[in-house]
C-alpha cells in the first residue's frame, strides 16, 4: 500500500532501499529487499532499486559520522525516485542504530529530487525502544508515509499504513480502491485495546527502564566473541566475531547459541548481512528477572564454546 502510495504520488517507480534490507513477502516486496533479492534463491536487483549501504556504526567506513546519507545523492542526481524506504532500526539488517543525524540529509536529499520517504516501524514501533514511541523520532525527522504491522494487534494480524493528507488525495484519483477485510471493526477494536495497554500499563517507560538493565547486564559478560552490543529499549543486537581486531564473524558460533537458548526456553534468532548478529526482542512486559534468567543462561553457553 506504501509503495502504490508513493508511487501514485510521484508517477515515479524508483525505490532506494538500505541494503540488506527486508520489508516483507509479497512478490513485490522480496524485490525492494536485499536480505532475499541478493541471497539464497534470488534473483537479484531490479533495475528500479537502488540499494545504498546500511549505516552500521561497528562495521561501516564513516563510523557514526552522517557521511552514510551520501550515498543517496548520485542516486538522485541522475534518476527519478519515487521514494527511500527504511526501517527507522534495522532488525533484518543487524539490529542497527543510526548514527545521529542520518535520516535529515538523506531526507532532504530524497525530497528535493520530488521523492518521498517511508518508514517501516514494523519491528520498532509502539514503544519498543524505550525512548521513543516511534523509532523515526530518534532522527527528529518526520516521514511521509508510515508502516506500521504485527505489534499494531499483538498477535492478531493487522497492519496500517500512515501518510499525509496531500499523498492521500494524489491516491484518490478515480481508480477504486478497496480490500474485503480492510478496517473491519474486530480488527479495529482490538488495535485499539493494544493502544490502551501501551498506554495504562506504561509499557514505553518500562521497555526503557527494563532496555537498559538489559543491555547494562549484557556488558558485564566477559567473553571474547561479543565484538559488539548495541540497542534502544528491548531492541538489541549482540554482533558476535571470531576476532575483535579484524571483526571475523563468528556465524557457526551464532547459530549454536541460537539453538542452545532455544535448549533452556529462550526464543532469539540470527541476523545481520554475515548471520552472525544474535537478535533480542523480548515482549513488552520482561521483567527484570527474566533478564537475569536470560544473561545467566546466555553466559552459560559462550563457556561451552
Amino acid at each position: 500500500m506504501a509503495i502504490r502510495l508513493a508511487r501514485t504520488y510521484t508517477d515515479r517507480d524508483d525505490i532506494i532501499v538500505l541494503d540488506c534490507a527486508y520489508h516483507g513477502n509479497t512478490n513485490y516486496l522480496i524485490d525492494i529487499s536485499p536480505y532475499k533479492f541478493d541471497g539464497k534463491g534470488g534473483r537479484g536487483k531490479k533495475s528500479y532499486v537502488h540499494t545504498i549501504p546500511t549505516p552500521d556504526v561497528y562495521r561501516g567506513p564513516h563510523g557514526d559520522g552522517p557521511a552514510y546519507a551520501e550515498y543517496i545523492r548520485p542516486i538522485t542526481d541522475n534518476h527519478s525516485v519515487a521514494a527511500f524506504i527504511f526501517e527507522s532500526m534495522p532488525g533484518v539488517g543487524g539490529q542497527i542504530i543510526f548514527p545521529d543525524n542520518y535520516l535529515k540529509p538523506a531526507f532532504e536529499l530524497v525530497r528535493k529530487n520530488g521523492g518521498v520517504c517511508i518508514a517501516d516501524e514494523v519491528q520498532i514501533g509502539f514503544g519498543r525502544s524505550g525512548e521513543y514511541f516511534w523509532g523515526f523520532e530518534q532522527q527528529d525527522v518526520v516521514p511521509d508515509i508510515v508502516v506500521l504491522g504485527k505489534p499494531i494487534g499483538n498477535g492478531h494480524p493487522m497492519s496500517a499504513v500512515v501518510c499525509t493528507k496531500e499523498i492521500a488525495e494524489a491516491f484518490n484519483n478515480g481508480m477504486e480502491y478497496f480490500t474485503t477485510t480492510g478496517g473491519n471493526p474486530v480488527s479495529a477494536e482490538i488495535g485499539l485495546a493494544v493502544l490502551d495497554e501501551i498506554e495504562n500499563k506504561e509499557l514505553q517507560s518500562h521497555a526503557r527502564e527494563i532496555g537498559e538493565y538489559f543491555i547494562n547486564r549484557l556488558r558485564e559478560l566477559e567473553n571474547e566473541i561479543i565484538g559488539n552490543i548495541r540497542g534502544m529499549g528491548l531492541f538489541i543486537g549482540i554482533e558476535l566475531v571470531l576476532d575483535r581486531d579484524s571483526k571475523m564473524p563468528a556465524v557457526d558460533e551464532a547459530n549454536y547459541i541460537t539453538n542452545r537458548m532455544r535448549d533452556n526456553g529462550i526464543l532469539i534468532s540470527t541476523d545481520g548481512p554475515l548471520h552472525n548478529v544474535l537478535k533480542i526482542k523480548p515482549p513488552m512486559v520482561f521483567e527484570r528477572e527474566n533478564v537475569d534468567y536470560f544473561v545467566k543462561t546466555l553466559d552459560k553457553i559462550l563457556e561451552e564454546i
